[in-house]
């Protein structure tokens, strides 16, 4: 008999199969069937398998698994720079609209699940990788991948002096007015949605109320279980900023509760619920879907000194919730937090205003060129307005001030250094996903494949 065959790679093999066992054993445990879907989706391509695989992302920066590869090696940050807001899992895909507390279609960063205090260089190398890896499955040559990552860093450090020379960090939005192609186009298509529509997807009429309609993706509660939530749902009304509540008498009131489950890549494992409550009146075009979803650990918070910023938050629910309200200046009015035994949740309405940027039909380099220009902008506001002049107190400086000194006289090195990260950890990723496929296949990557 043949000695079994010792895959390519297998020493990165193990590193992989190490950090998902780090970052996701009691989930799997909890929930194998979750992740062994997840995986599978991790396995349709590369840029999926990276979406999926935050934590080996900052387990390479900072050197974790071992010395780390010198080509990811950062001068750039210091002691300021190197600890703002960060979003954690800056990808290609986690651009899209969102109505604010002011009522407006606004285009922005979204999700904000992985967000925590980091270098400010994570988040554009992060999105470096997804633009490298977008255009390798787009066929585009290195040289126009290039020309794209180098034109989203100039955007960022654009909009970084803009708001050096604005006095208020909140004045720089996307929306309709300032935006053109496929980025306006989502904002057009975002104004174009009807709540009854989302509504009457979601739910059906009984009696002349609302309920969740039945399907595979809801189930039904137990009294112990229901009785659990409806707790959580009202410690969470009490997280929800006073100068965003509406009139008690006539919102929240709750209507159904169900299980849920079937979202994204990142979320699978993790115990969620949709609520529907009473909105502005009585008129049942005006019921508002909730998600209360179990918040989980940043990667990034593996992977730094997390003492400081853990004693900041009850539970990840609320870092969850602080970190958006950062990032993000003006919020979904009902974002709130709560927890279950314990365990943090984050609460935030299931919007139909809510578009991700669409990707499919972007193939020539000049119209991606535009879109990146937009998506770096967004970046950087996100970054600056999550400094002293937001609500929280972690980060208690000038962002801008902070990232600006970072590159002082070295941008088209640092916008170089950038460039040359994204192409080469997206080779690298395209590696990883083959040896994530082989070992997943094998049974050796935490859940069966069967």
């Amino acid at each position: 008999m043949n000695a079994a065959r010792t895959p390519p790679g297998s020493d990165r093999s193990e590193v992989i199969i190490g950090v998902l066992a780090d970052a996701f054993a009691p989930l799997m445990k909890a929930d194998p069937a979750a992740f062994r879907t997840k995986y599978r989706k991790m396995a349709a391509d590369p840029h999926a398998f990276y979406r999926g695989t935050a934590c080996l992302f900052f387990s390479d920066l900072t050197g974790t698994q071992g010395p780390g590869d010198p080509r990811w090696a950062d001068d750039f940050c210091d002691e300021q720079s190197g600890r703002i807001w960060v979003h954690g899992d800056l990808h290609v895909e986690n651009f899209g609209t969102y109505l604010n507390s002011d009522g407006r279609l606004v285009f922005d960063v979204n999700d904000f699940d992985e967000a925590y205090l980091g270098r400010f260089t994570w988040d554009l190398q992060r999105f470096a990788a997804s633009m490298a890896l977008m255009g390798w499955q787009k066929a585009l040559p290195e040289a126009d991948v290039r020309r794209l990552v180098g034109a989203y860093v100039r955007a960022y450090l654009a909009q970084v002096d803009d708001y050096r020379r604005s006095e208020q960090d909140e004045d720089f939005a996307l929306h309709l007015e300032n935006t053109s192609g496929p980025v306006h186009a989502a904002l057009v298509a975002a104004r174009c949605n009807r709540r009854a529509d989302l509504l009457d997807g979601m739910t059906v009429l009984e009696g002349g109320e609302r309920t969740f309609r039945e399907d595979s993706s809801v189930r039904r509660l137990g009294k112990v279980e229901r009785a659990r939530v409806v707790s959580a749902f009202e410690g969470y009304l009490e997280t929800i900023p006073e100068d965003k509540r509406f009139d008690r008498e006539l919102f929240y009131e709750l209507r159904d509760v169900v299980g849920k489950s079937g979202f994204g890549i990142g979320s699978a494992g993790l115990p969620a619920y949709n609520l529907l409550v009473e909105g502005q009146s009585q008129a049942l075009d005006n019921d508002v879907v909730l998600s209360m979803k179990q918040a989980n650990v940043p990667a990034i918070s593996r992977f730094v000194d997390a003492g400081e910023v853990e004693r900041y938050f009850r539970h990840e629910g609320h870092r969850t919730v602080v970190s958006q309200r950062a990032l993000q200046v003006h919020t979904d009015p009902l974002l709130g937090h709560t927890a279950i035994d314990g365990v943090g949740f984050v609460v935030a309405e299931v919007s139909p205003y809510e578009v991700d940027l669409d990707w499919s039909g972007l193939t020539e380099p000049d119209d991606i060129r535009a879109v990146v220009d937009l998506l770096g902008r967004a970046t950087a506001k996100i970054h600056c307005a999550s400094d002293e002049d937001s609500e929280q107190d972690l980060v208690d400086f000038q962002v801008e001030e902070a990232v600006a000194a970072s590159v002082h006289r070295r941008r088209k090195e640092f916008t170089e250094w950038i460039t040359e990260f994204g192409l080469a950890y997206a080779e690298q990723v395209r590696e990883d996903h083959a040896l994530f496929v082989h070992a997943f296949r094998e049974g050796r990557i935490g859940v069966s494949a069967t």
